[in-house]
């Protein structure tokens, strides 16, 4: 299906990546400025096929917001096939220059043996775990992503989460009684977050900020991380304790974990490590449902739930998670909150990682990217 027919961007809601190839209307210049975009032209519908001939075929696997969507549309002939559907999807992907995907779909050898003319895949989000890239470096197909898109919309989620924590807060949703109301105040009573120590695993993007944000709160920050002290101390200008794993666990009223994909951080969150928390902490998972050992982390909370332990869940494994406690023990614990991987759902996040289509097309006109793969 052609962008032009396209059922419209993140959205859903009906409108077209518009622009097309070779279309009567004035490309969204003014917009278009506004997020840095200035090579856009305007076309006319004379410019006929062979301008068009000429053009990358970049196939969308996913959702990209419109204002990205109809730029990249101006520039090559875009695709748009649904990665659920693997037959149309392979079909296209036999013409395709470029590939833009989010978080489903899986670049693998499988799908890369489709695409016999692939030159560059765009991840559109932070992390690459769905895309294999040693395979793709061995086909010499380039990886761009956007690895600072949502780091903003993450920190401020998992400020929320604290605050749900320990600041609850109870809706008056009907008239109540003087008596009920002096009854609902006392009851919800807190903790504030500059009484907390927080520990934070893993001190990139997201767990730097989020530092920053912490510390102006007053908490007392712990950091982990495989790099150096020295060098993480550099690139911060506010105070925090640098410690191993076993402090880290040790003294955290709430950990939250930012560590990226690679494979040795499978099941980080073990029955070891869950042995050595605080019976009280609180903690988060915005980063990977791949980390979390999840009977373990079941069998955590079950423990210590009298206690006041607990954890949030924004990130599964599999996603969907499976349907049935069974499957997926987590479910029907009090003290462990499961969400549908929301830290990123802001507008300006998603409209962020969408504009992966700019690495996209420098990778397609010969110029380099801003935001390649790490090697």
């Amino acid at each position: 299906m052609l962008a032009t027919d396209s059922p419209g961007g993140a959205t859903g809601g009906g409108r077209t990546a518009r622009g097309g190839i070779c279309g009567e209307g004035i490309s969204n210049e003014g917009r278009f400025a506004a997020w840095g975009i200035t090579s856009v032209s305007r076309r006319r519908s004379e410019c006929g096929d062979t301008l068009a001939a000429m053009k990358p075929t970049v196939v969308i696997a996913e959702t990209l917001d419109d204002l990205p969507a109809q730029w990249l549309a101006e520039e090559a002939r875009v695709i748009w096939a649904k990665h659920e559907q693997a037959a149309p999807l392979g079909e296209h992907l036999r013409q395709a220059d470029g590939l833009v995907v989010r978080t489903y779909t899986q670049v693998n050898d499988a799908l890369l043996d489709q695409a016999p003319q692939l030159k560059v895949v765009g991840r559109a989000g932070v992390g690459l775990d769905n895309i294999d890239l040693p395979a793709c470096r061995r086909r010499g197909v380039e990886v761009v992503y956007t690895p600072d898109a949502n780091t903003q919309a993450v920190v401020e989620y998992v400020l929320g989460l604290m605050l749900d924590a320990y600041r609850p807060r109870f809706s008056l949703t009907r008239p109540v009684s003087p008596a009920e109301f002096h009854r609902l105040r006392k009851a919800e009573v807190g903790l504030q977050l500059d009484e907390l120590t927080l520990g934070i695993r893993g001190f990139g993007r997201i767990g730097k900020r989020l530092g920053r944000v912490a510390h102006a709160i007053g908490m007392n920050l712990l950091v982990n991380d495989l790099l150096p002290e020295a060098e993480l101390r550099k690139a911060v200008d506010y105070p925090f304790d640098f410690v191993d794993k076993a402090e880290l666990y040790a003294r955290s009223d709430v950990l939250t974990i930012h560590v990226d994909g690679r494979s040795e951080n499978r099941g980080m969150v073990n029955a070891d490590m869950l042995s050595q928390l605080k019976p009280g902490c609180l903690l988060i998972n915005a980063a990977r449902g791949m980390l979390v050992d999840a009977p373990a982390l079941a069998d955590w909370a079950s423990r210590v739930e009298m206690q006041g332990g607990k954890a949030v869940l924004d990130v599964h494994e599999p996603e969907p998670p499976p349907e049935s406690a069974q499957a997926y023990p987590v479910f029907d614990h009090v003290n462990i909150r499961l969400l549908p991987h929301l830290a990123s759902r802001t507008d300006r996040a998603l409209m962020n990682m969408s504009w992966v289509v700019r690495d996209v097309m420098a990778v397609l006109q010969g110029r380099k990217p801003k935001f390649p793969a790490p090697v």
